[in-house]
C-alpha cells in the first residue's frame, strides 16, 4: 500500500501539526469556555494533513488513540466541572467516526494508485520487451532474407530474367520484409518519441497520395473534397496510415471498382476518408477489425498476401496523433476515417481556425 515516507517536507506538516494540536489542547485548558474552537480546529488540520501524508494504519490508530484521549480527558474535566454541557462528548465520536471514514477512502486510493502505478511499470517492462524481441526477430528474418534474395538474383541472372517460380519467390521475400517492417512499426507506435511533428497542408499531401496509387491498380480512383486545413502530424506516419487504408482498399475491390479519398472537417476533427465500391465488412469482424493480425476473409488475405497488420498501423498511428480510426459498411462497399483532433490543425493559408466548408473540389481518373 502507498504510504507516504518520512521525507523532511513531511517531517515538517506532521511537526506543525503536533505543535498545533498541543496548542490547541492547552487552549482547551486553559480557556474552557472556548473549548469547541481549539477542539475542532485540531480535528480539521489531522484531517488536512491525513490527506497529505496517509499514514501507515499503525501511526493512524496511535495518533487516533492519543489524540481520542486527551481530547475525551480534556471534556470529561470540563464536564464535571460545569465548565461545559455532556453533550459535547457526543462531537468526540462522530468527528472520529468522520475521520475513519476518510482514512478509509484515502487507503482505498493509495491501493489503487499502488495498483495503476503496477499495472503501467509492468506494461511498460512487456512493451519494452516487446520492441527488443521484435528488434531481433526482424534482424534475424531479415539475414536470410538478404542472404536468400542474394542468392535467388544470381540464379535469376544464370537462369535468364523472368522465370516466373522466381518471380514469386521475389515476391514471397518482399512480403516477408513489409511484415517486419509492419511489425517495428507497431513496436515504435507505443513510444513517446514515436512521432516528428509539424504542420503539414493537406490538400497538396492527399493530392500526391492519390497520385501515387492512381497507378498501383486499376480502379476507377477518386479524388473528393479536402479541407483546406494545415494539420500537425508526422507526415511519414500520416502516409504509412493512408497507404494502409488505400492498399487494404485495393485488396477488397475488383476491378475498376471506385476507390475515393476525401477529407472532411467536423466539430472536434479533421476526418481524412477511404470509401470504396468493395465487399463491405462482415458483421462479426467489424469489431476487431484494428487489433493486430485481425482478417476480415481469411483466405482472400492469405491469398493477397496480407498478414492482418495493415489496420492495427492506422489505428496506431491515428492513436498516437490523439485520433482514432473507424471503419463502416455502406450498401456498396466500406468507409474508412481516420480522425485528427481539431486542435491540431489551422487553415491552410491563414492561422484561422479550419472551416469544414473550405474544401478543394473533387478529381478522379480511370
Amino acid at each position: 500500500m502507498r504510504v507516504t515516507g518520512w521525507s523532511p517536507r513531511h517531517l515538517v506538516w506532521d511537526g506543525a501539526w503536533v505543535v498545533l494540536a498541543t496548542l490547541c489542547l492547552i487552549g482547551m485548558g486553559l480557556w474552557p469556555e472556548w473549548e469547541p474552537v481549539p477542539f475542532h480546529v485540531i480535528w480539521a488540520a489531522l484531517i488536512l494533513v491525513y490527506g497529505f501524508r496517509v499514514w501507515s494504519p499503525l501511526i493512524t490508530a496511535g495518533v487516533l488513540t492519543v489524540l481520542t484521549s486527551l481530547c475525551a480527558t480534556m471534556i470529561l474535566l470540563d464536564g464535571f466541572r460545569g465548565d461545559q454541557l455532556w453533550h459535547r462528548l457526543t462531537e468526540l465520536p462522530l468527528l472520529l467516526a468522520i475521520f475513519l471514514a476518510m482514512a478509509w477512502h484515502a487507503h482505498r486510493r493509495a491501493q489503487m494508485m499502488d495498483t495503476i502505478e503496477t499495472l503501467a511499470d509492468e506494461r511498460a517492462a512487456l512493451l519494452e520487451q516487446e520492441e527488443r524481441l521484435l528488434q531481433n526477430v526482424s534482424h534475424e528474418l531479415r539475414t536470410p532474407v538478404t542472404i536468400a534474395r542474394g542468392h535467388l538474383e544470381v540464379l535469376d541472372r544464370q537462369l535468364g530474367r523472368g522465370r516466373p517460380e522466381l518471380g514469386v519467390a521475389f515476391d514471397e521475400l518482399s512480403r516477408i520484409e513489409q511484415i517486419v517492417d509492419r511489425l517495428l512499426l507497431l513496436a515504435r507506435a507505443e513510444r513517446d518519441d514515436f512521432l516528428q511533428l509539424r504542420y503539414v497542408d493537406l490538400v497538396p499531401f492527399l493530392e500526391d497520395t492519390f497520385m501515387r496509387w492512381a497507378e498501383v491498380a486499376p480502379r476507377a480512383w477518386r479524388l473528393g473534397g479536402v479541407i483546406n486545413v494545415a494539420v500537425l502530424v508526422d507526415e511519414t506516419w500520416l502516409r504509412s496510415a493512408l497507404d494502409a487504408l488505400l492498399e487494404n482498399a485495393v485488396h477488397y475491390t475488383d476491378d475498376y471498382a471506385r476507390i475515393e479519398l476525401s477529407a472532411h472537417g467536423e466539430l472536434d476533427a479533421v476526418v481524412i476518408e477511404v470509401e470504396d465500391e468493395g465487399h463491405g465488412i462482415p458483421p462479426e469482424a467489424a469489431a476487431q477489425i484494428f487489433e493486430r493480425f485481425a482478417r476480415s476473409d481469411m483466405s482472400r488475405t492469405r491469398r493477397e498476401g496480407g498478414a492482418g497488420l495493415g489496420l492495427a498501423i492506422v489505428d496506431a498511428i491515428a492513436r498516437a496523433h490523439g485520433g482514432s480510426a473507424s471503419a463502416q459498411t455502406l450498401p456498396n462497399g466500406s468507409r474508412f476515417a481516420l480522425r485528427l483532433p481539431l486542435d491540431r490543425a489551422v487553415n491552410a493559408d491563414s492561422e484561422d481556425a479550419p472551416d469544414a466548408g473550405n474544401a478543394v473540389p473533387a478529381f478522379e481518373t480511370a
